[in-house]
């Protein structure tokens, strides 16, 4: 691991260091209303900030709440995937609020995509059921339904993603080093930009868990299986 970790850390002044929010800076819990990030965490990056050349957060959550949930300044927040950075993010959002408008189901809005969760349904197996019709009805709207961890996201259907969110960064930054930590399968959109980017030194750091892709962990550099472990990771940067 240490060794992984040692180009980054020799070099924090060409480096980018880059998290997914839920499931990696903060635990995963009942409902999103009720995240949070640990102050040992925030210690960390309030640490990395004032030492590396870019940290930055790209979460599923809007941006501005992402922003609310670290609560930290010197970080970058790119939100909804990493949809916001796209030129057509506001014409998008109307089609995802005349969607929303069709729902029955409790829906988290992140103005441009819509999460509906069922982690806390008393029938998970209907549950999904319910929300499969949902993401065909999605589908046939030109809309773009994905899975990710007891949760169905409804998103535009552009080329936008954590991979192009994770590629808008690193170029703006010019970093040539980077690390990418995240949880799920969205995460996985994230590995591949980082891998396209063409850098000198890339990690690619997977939060495991039994409810995450296997995916994630196969295409991992570093795996840990808690953000807590993920706290004692960055402890070497």
């Amino acid at each position: 691991m240490e060794a992984v970790l040692a180009q980054l850390a020799e070099a924090p002044e060409r480096s980018a260091l880059i998290f997914d929010v839920d499931g990696v800076l903060a635990p995963i819990v009942a409902r999103p209303e009720l995240s949070e990030v640990p102050e040992e965490t925030r210690a960390e990056l309030r640490r990395l900030v004032a030492r590396y050349l870019l940290v930055a957060c790209v979460s599923g959550r809007d941006g501005s709440d992402a922003r609310r949930l670290v609560g930290l300044d010197g970080i970058e927040y790119v939100g909804n995937h990493g949809l916001e950075l796209h030129p057509d993010a506001e014409g998008a959002a109307r089609g995802i609020a005349a969607f929303r408008e069709t729902l029955s189901w409790p829906v988290e809005d992140k103005r441009l995509s819509l999460s509906l969760h069922y982690r806390e349904a008393p029938d998970e197996q209907r549950a999904v059921r319910e929300l499969e019709a949902v993401a065909e009805r999605a589908r046939s709207a030109g809309l773009s339904p994905r899975w990710g961890r007891k949760v169905l996201e409804i998103r535009p259907s552009l080329q936008a993603d954590k991979g192009t969110a994770v590629s808008a960064l690193l170029e703006r930054s010019r970093a040539r080093r980077a690390l990418y930590a995240g949880d799920d399968t969205t995460d996985l959109d994230a590995f591949a930009g980082l891998d396209a980017a063409g850098l000198e030194h890339s990690v690619r750091l997977a939060v495991a868990s039994d409810e995450g892709p296997a995916e994630l962990r196969e295409a991992a550099d570093l795996v840990v299986e808690s953000p807590t472990a993920l706290v004692e990771l960055l402890r070497y940067l």
